[in-house]
């Protein structure tokens, strides 16, 4: 008996262990997922100025975790590399092709084995792209001739993009401007074995702060020390040609470098003391004007350290300077009239201020806003300029036309519409490059042209307008039919016509064509207005890279709250589904934020996408059996100032309605359905399943579950924890954990750069659950940020989803009896 008990023991062991095991080494999920997410991804496209050439780019999907298990070092909002002083986590591509529009012709870009490179750079002719390129030891710069579809790297420089982009063109488009490691900087600083004091902190008083300026501050003197180490560039002037650089100034903290379009440097340096309460943006900085050459030719302003900035506002004093696009040497910034505080009462928010070369006298003002300053559309044509402002707490925009070289001259209203207006969205300007590479409104004579989504009940339906500026209005050249989505890119050839569009089905990748306006269309499927199209003519060739998923098959599907506010969901259904079949399925949304019911019931995105996983994991389960019921409309609506007061029952609601429409159709089984959400998704998730009986479980990534974490405000919260305490703690399923019994699985990054969903939100909400005795499986990825970067974290990630879907899903014994 003994020795029999000591085998069952013995053997126990072994499968406990096997267990553990399991649970501490990398999973793949099946194979079929596994195929989907090694295959190659849909190119990413860089289109030259000139609209002569298309660089299609082939992203790295899934990095391998090496990459993030480099060390490296969090700086106040900057994450970066040790080794090579790369960006951590940043995107990379791995191959280049060169296609002409023109005809078609594809050129191979060679590129060094595994190359890791960064996104390109066109010179306003499209002659030349400049680009990084990421290496074990270094950040290189590459520069690509068109004509030859080669690249070279540039000998001796070695780029520093800890601020930002580390290099950009310069006027004359032959010469670049790089901010490169210091020669003979020597090795960075070693942290000391013993701290040379305490850590200390202090506060003066001052408006509250919002959360999400904390990411990575400094925390300590080594902090500091590294902050110095990894932050000073040297500037220089790069000749594309002959690859010489040329030094300019003293390497310094070059929190920003740009130049006007003479070639003066607007140059933006930043020093102590710093913070160890927010990030780099709200450190001191001295603003300055130099020549070519690295010469001061006019100090513009000294910003103080803001360190109590009140939440969503802005600091006191000049910000965002930049120069004008169309004048040779001319700053622009704006300044806050009103504290930077949005419960202020002001007539005007923001003034704009300018001032030009050679900086004689003092600015001049040009303009005061009703409203936050949203910045300047430039248009080619003299003293025209396009004026944004916004409200945040009304979720407004108006846009402005503006001479902003006539004295004294009042803007000229041209939209006035809510942020979350889809239907009536008039679009966004089409833009060009001029000689010196600077943007602007692209305009012939009174008339500009727009470029907008076109949202409808039916779904997205993209379009081209031609728009009066004197009339104000707008004629339709342009819109996608309803048998595929098509973007206006960019023009060709205006004066023939012809214009870029992508182009994409949900069984057609994307790919690039050539239009030509022609003859008016009737479109009697809408019953509006002329439609204006003609052949086209295919420039990419770019093949499906999963033709194993285009049985899957999706479909609009609209419906409405309790409240009446109207909704609508895409529903996925899987390869060969026969109709009337019942099927487990999975919900994924992410709620939003309206002040109008009008708007929160609006349809965006189409069901004429192209249909691929990349980066939405969750429709990995169509090849399981699964239906998916994707973004449903989940709105919150209400007064910005008490919004979350409704949190709860809004979601609830909305929710129970995305529910009983799938169920209602006859596709999804009411007893097996999951709910998985992404952040503020996450939350949601839990959520739902603390306070429904909807779902049998669910997942939830990265999210926040305490909101007294998040005290200074979250999303479109504005009050802080101690003016809504209530508020807090009944959107926080961390409170209520005793009422979760259904299974959730969290999954969380064990770097999380997000301050508002810290690691510690998704680990303390498994020790709530469990010491309530519920149901729960916690995961973290080492290295990990926000999102999730590396191959072996996203197949871990589908692994742990789909057994996870199919234990307490898919294969899950009938509910007990439920009211509904």
């Amino acid at each position: 008996m003994t020795r029999r008990l000591s085998l069952v023991l013995a053997l126990l062991a072994v499968g406990l262990s096997a267990l553990a095991l399991a649970d501490s080494v990398y999973q793949k999920p099946p194979k079929e997922i596994l195929d989907l997410m090694l295959a190659p991804g849909l190119p990413d496209a860089f289109l030259a100025p000139s609209r002569t050439t298309l660089l299609l780019a082939t992203p790295v999907r899934y990095p391998p975790l090496a990459d993030l298990a480099q060390p490296w070092h969090k700086l106040a909002g900057r994450r970066i590399v040790a080794r090579n002083r790369s960006l951590y986590d940043a995107p990379t591509w791995s191959a280049f092709d060169l296609v002409s529009v023109g005809d078609g012709a594809v050129r191979h870009v060679a590129l060094p084995a595994g190359a890791r490179a960064e996104a390109p750079e066109w010179t306003a002719d499209g002659t030349r792209f400049a680009f990084s390129l990421i290496t074990p030891d270094a950040v290189e710069l590459w520069v690509g001739e068109a004509a030859s579809a080669t690249a070279r790297k540039i000998p001796g420089v070695r780029l520093n993009p800890f601020f930002g982009a580390p290099f950009q063109w310069m006027p004359d488009q032959r010469t670049l401007l790089v901010r490169s490691v210091p020669q003979g900087q020597g090795t960075p600083p070693t942290q000391p074995a013993v701290p040379a004091g305490p850590d200390v902190k202090e506060t003066a008083g001052g408006s509250a702060s919002s959360t999400y300026e904390t990411r990575d501050v400094l925390t300590s003197d080594f902090d500091e020390a590294l902050f110095d180490y990894y932050g000073s560039a040297q500037l220089a002037l790069v000749d594309a040609a002959t690859g010489k650089p040329t030094p300019i100034g003293k390497p310094a903290l070059y929190f920003g470098v740009s130049p006007s379009p003479d070639g003066h440097l607007l140059v933006e340096t930043t020093h102590r003391p710093y913070s160890r309460l927010t990030t780099a943006a709200r450190f001191p900085r001295e603003v300055d004007v130099w020549d070519r050459g690295g010469n001061l030719v006019k100090h513009i302003a000294s910003l103080p350290l803001a360190e109590s900035v009140p939440i969503w506002g802005e600091p006191t004093g000049p910000r965002g300077h930049e120069w004008r696009a169309t004048a040779p040497a001319t700053l622009l910034w704006a300044e806050a009239l009103d504290g930077g505080n949005w419960n202020t009462k002001v007539p005007h928010r923001d003034r704009v201020m300018s001032w030009k070369a050679p900086f004689d006298g003092e600015p001049v003002e040009v303009l005061r806003t009703e409203q936050r300053f949203g910045g300047f559309w430039w248009s080619a044509t003299p003293g025209v300029a396009f004026v944004l402002e916004y409200d945040l707490i009304a979720h407004w925009e108006r846009r402005f036309l503006f001479d902003i070289d006539t004295p004294g001259a009042t803007p000229r209203k041209l939209w006035d519409l809510s942020m979350d207006e889809r239907y009536k969205d008039p679009g966004y300007p089409v833009f060009r490059a001029l000689p010196n590479g600077s943007w602007v409104v692209d305009q012939d004579g009174d008339s500009i042209w727009l470029r907008g989504q076109g949202s409808s009940p039916s779904g997205d339906r993209p379009f081209l307008d031609r728009f009066n500026l004197k009339t104000l209005s707008a004629e339709r050249l342009f819109r996608s039919d309803t048998q595929a989505l098509e973007s206006f890119m960019a023009w060709v050839d205006r004066a023939k016509g012809q214009f870029l569009v992508r182009r994409e089905t949900p069984t057609e990748p994307p790919n690039y064509f050539v239009r030509t306006l022609g003859d008016p269309i009737p479109d009697a499927a809408e019953g509006e207005a002329q439609r204006k199209a003609a052949a086209s003519r295919q420039v990419t060739r770019v093949p499906d890279p999963t033709p194993q998923i285009r049985g899957i098959t999706k479909r609009l599907v609209t419906y409405k709250r309790a409240d009446g506010v109207d909704l609508s969901f895409t529903l996925y259904l899987p390869p060969g589904y026969k109709e009337g079949t019942q099927l487990p399925a999975v919900m994924n949304a992410y709620p939003l934020d309206y002040t109008d019911p009008r708007m929160a019931g609006q349809v965006t995105g189409s069901t004429q996408r192209f249909t691929t996983f990349d980066w939405q994991d969750h429709l990995y389960f169509l090849l399981l059996g699964y239906a998916v019921i994707d973004d449903p409309a989940l709105p919150v609506v209400g007064d910005t100032n008490k919004i979350y007061d409704t949190y709860l029952e809004q979601l609830i609601a909305g929710a129970r309605a995305a529910v009983d429409k799938a169920v209602s159709i006859g596709v999804v089984d009411r007893d097996r359905i999951g709910v998985m959400g992404h952040s503020h998704g996450a939350l949601m998730t839990v959520n739902l399943l603390t306070h429904t009986d909807l779902f049998r479980a669910g997942i939830a990534r990265s999210g926040a579950y305490n909101r007294s974490l998040t005290a200074f405000g979250f999303q479109n919260e504005r009050r802080t924890l101690w003016e809504a305490t209530d508020v807090y703690v009944k959107v926080s399923p961390y409170f209520h954990a005793k009422a979760l019994k259904r299974p959730v699985l969290l999954i969380h990054g064990q770097a999380d750069a997000n301050p508002g969903t810290r690691t510690i939100q998704s680990e303390l909400l498994y020790e709530a659950i469990r010491g309530n005795g519920g149901q729960a499986r916690l995961v973290l990825l080492p290295f990990e940020s926000h999102g999730y970067s590396a191959l072996e974290s996203n197949e871990h990630v589908a692994a742990e989803q789909i057994a996870w879907f199919d234990r307490y899903v898919k294969n899950a014994p009938p509910p007990p009896a439920k009211s509904r």
